[in-house]
């Protein structure tokens, strides 16, 4: 998959499943309040990334299927 075919949005964390998995809430203009899984990016996983429910994190979102995506980034604060 080409570095273009993504989405990068903002959401928030609402609760862990297994696996390093989430569900997420977005947020965004087209996004606002949709739910879906998203699992930990790699780099996350390799530096020991932990996140808890209530986190706003950025998630990439393919463009074949909305419903999962990637969590890339952790925001602080």
């Amino acid at each position: 998959m080409a570095k273009e075919d993504k989405i990068e949005v903002e959401g928030q964390v609402l609760e862990p499943l297994p696996n390093a998995q989430f569900i997420v809430t977005l947020q965004g203009e087209n996004w606002e309040g949709k739910e879906i899984t998203a699992h930990l990016a790699g780099k996350m996983k390799m530096n020991h990334i932990r996140i808890l429910p209530g986190d706003r994190v950025t998630v990439e979102l393919s463009l074949y299927d909305p419903t999962k995506g990637r969590i890339t980034y952790r925001h602080k604060h």
